[in-house]
């Protein structure tokens, strides 16, 4: 097979090279925390094929891949991904297991919904154990705007009774879900997602809100997606939040704000957040993926070297 893979010092250059695919390469020193790219980040230099881009972001160190659309592609398909992350040494980051962004799936009492999301992480069991991963994306629905009370629909927002009783059926709901992995020792990732710019009405937005929760459920199979580009944009002060709800993280994503691009791009100083997550990562001896959620600022290949090149120097403490 060729392969197109850089040069210690095409990051700098943009020269290339190209050569036959003969294992993980040795050329380029892997990066000191699991960034995971995902597909078509790398097209135009390894082509359409995913194996290939799995194997062309190895090349340059990358020790992780993330894949949300995982579960829409074929049982075939998922087993050549599962086969390229072993042959890479590569592993596996999360899937979207169930989203929802627009309906209370998980805020309000239904027993068709509820079974459709029961449904949804016994199948998310089974593609995990296809392709090796650990964790993977829960998205529990929209606030209701209502909710029922006996026969009377009132308005949601009237008070804290409100809110409190949504939050109480998604702590049911999510230990429901936890029941079925703990067995698997899977783990479902909850995100908070903004409202200012992405993804306005979903239930959950802000990191305390996700700690709280997960400590209501208190199952190893429930965490967080600390992704810090919702969090910049819905709330700020990234490390003493991300120290506060430490104990409960599982996985990170990242992206800068504005823009949603790789580090650089926009405000936040990526090389601090990340110097502060490998930091703690060795004191309590854990290990995180971060996914890299986000487009490219530039189009073509130099987009992507311009990528490959931000992640160096974020990682660069």
């Amino acid at each position: 097979m060729i392969r197109r893979r850089f040069l210690s010092n095409s990051l700098a250059t943009g020269v290339l090279a190209t050569m036959p695919y003969a294992g993980h390469a040795a050329n380029n020193p892997k990066f000191k925390l699991k960034y995971a790219p995902h597909m078509g980040m790398f097209k135009n230099h390894a082509g359409e094929d995913i194996v290939d881009q799995i194997k062309f972001a190895a090349d340059q160190g990358f020790t992780a891949w993330e894949d949300n659309k995982l579960a829409s592609r074929s049982a075939a398909e998922q087993e050549r991904i599962a086969k390229a992350l072993k042959q890479t040494e590569m592993t596996m980051g999360v899937f979207v297991a169930y989203a929802n962004f627009t309906r209370p799936t998980f805020a309000v009492k239904d027993d068709t919904v509820w079974a459709e999301v029961l449904q949804s992480i016994r199948d998310a069991v089974e593609l995990a154990r296809r392709v090796d991963a650990k964790w993977f994306t829960v998205v529990p629905g929209a606030v209701a705007q209502q909710f029922k009370d006996g026969e009377k629909w009132n308005r949601y927002g009237g008070g804290r009774d409100a809110e409190g009783y949504q939050t109480a059926n998604v702590v049911e709901l999510l230990r429901r879900c936890s029941e079925i992995l703990e067995p698997h020792k899977l783990t479902m990732v909850l995100e908070p997602l903004n409202w200012h710019t992405n993804h306005g009405g979903t239930f959950l937005q802000r990191s305390d809100q996700a700690y709280l929760i997960c400590r209501a459920v208190n199952s190893p199979a429930c965490k967080i997606l600390f992704d810090i580009y919702h969090q910049q944009i819905t709330e700020g002060n990234l490390i003493n939040n991300i120290d506060k709800s430490w104990n409960e993280i599982a996985y990170f994503q990242a992206g800068d704000n504005p823009g949603r691009k790789e580090p650089g791009t926009g405000e936040i100083n990526y090389r601090n957040v990340f110097r502060h997550i490998h930091a703690r990562s060795q004191a309590t001896e854990r290990d995180f993926v971060i996914g890299m959620e986000h487009g490219l600022s530039t189009k073509g290949k130099e987009g992507e070297i311009k990528l490959i090149q931000a992640y160096r120097d974020a990682d660069n403490f």
